[in-house]
């Protein structure tokens, strides 16, 4: 047995080569880290005399109620939705939810999860910006606290992710247009700002390649928040220079479907899947603006409440002291058809 007395996890991960994540996963669920890195773990843990006050953690935490909810937009009409779904199942749970926006800049993400630390939040549900963010500084964030990520996922981090089936999403829309008319060409932000874009142009490539058809993608500039506006001078540039080889067009999100349609209006160019129409649209989210635009818009709509039920049963549980193994939780979409496709 060592002679120094180590005082906390840290210092165990430095003298025994052990990575502070792998430990923490050890301590909530001995039995979701390999069979060989558990018995090298608990020969550290003998060599070095430490064991770690879990209940004395959990205490802590439980002196709060407060829950942070971050999502990286709270203008996009899809985290404004599933941020009030989270709010609500946490009230409901008798917690206390404070929401916050990293506006989609990676230092303000950080800040923020620096905020949580000082409110000892009993736990947290954190969509993060992906690509973009911190990760070193989300994984020690989600070494200290009970943390669920949704929607964009980074690493395995955390207690579990929880988001939407994009791969099922695009699919299954690309196989409606294929059956109901021209096969698509497929309309993307070249730089997208959420990372879930490449999954559906992925899942858009296979589709056509499984359909028998070759695939067109348009990728059109813009790396911000502003879909609409991205989507509006992209479909410009797209529909005067003839890009389009199909009059079947699936959108990477909602927002820029409905960008693309504003383009098409101001083009003179008729939208819808009815005689005299020149061009179908349809996107993907279920974005709540979607059944209000002229035409409705086809889209593929998220499981608002199971990802919602899911991420936050999942909290509740770990902050309850029954943490399991990481896993990903991804829900299927419902396709909803409108006038646009």
């Amino acid at each position: 047995m060592s002679e120094s007395k180590i005082r906390n996890m840290e210092e165990l991960a430095s003298v025994s080569g052990i990575s502070r994540p792998t430990l923490s996963k050890y301590f909530n669920a001995p039995d979701s880290v390999r069979a060989s890195t558990r018995k090298k773990i608990e020969a550290a843990l003998e060599t070095y005399d430490y064991r770690p006050n879990i209940y004395a953690m959990n205490q802590n935490r439980r002196l709060t109620k407060n829950i942070g909810i971050v999502v990286p937009f709270l203008a996009d009409p899809f985290f404004a939705e599933i941020a009030r779904t989270l709010e609500q199942r946490c009230i409901d749970a008798g917690f206390r939810p404070t929401l916050f926006s990293s506006h989609g800049l990676p230092e303000l993400e950080t800040d923020i999860l620096d905020t949580l630390l000082s409110m000892r939040p009993a736990g947290v549900l954190l969509a993060p910006l992906g690509r973009a963010s911190d990760k070193e500084a989300i994984e020690r964030f989600c070494d200290d606290v009970p943390t669920v990520l949704f929607d964009s996922n980074v690493e395995q981090f955390g207690i579990a992710f929880v988001g939407s089936d994009n791969f099922q999403f695009t699919k299954l829309m690309t196989d409606y247009l294929c059956r109901t008319g021209e096969p698509p060409s497929f309309f993307e932000m070249r730089t997208p700002a959420n990372p879930n874009a490449h999954r559906r142009r992925q899942s858009y490539l296979d589709a056509m390649q499984k359909f028998g058809h070759t695939p067109q993608v348009i990728s059109v500039e813009g790396e911000d928040w502003q879909f609409e506006e991205i989507g509006r001078l992209g479909g410009h540039e797209a529909l005067s220079s003839g890009a389009f080889n199909s009059n079947s067009i699936l959108c990477s999100n909602d927002r820029l479907a409905i960008g693309l349609m504003t383009a098409c209006y101001e083009k003179g160019v008729q939208v819808g899947r009815t005689e005299g129409c020149s061009i179908r649209v349809a996107g993907i989210d279920g974005h709540p603006f979607g059944r209000y635009t002229c035409p409705p818009l086809t889209t593929v709509s998220h499981d608002y409440d199971a990802v919602s039920k899911t991420a936050t049963d999942t909290l509740f549980s770990a902050i309850n002291g029954d943490v399991s193994p990481w896993k990903s939780t991804r829900s299927e979409g419902k396709l909803i058809m409108r006038d646009s496709a």
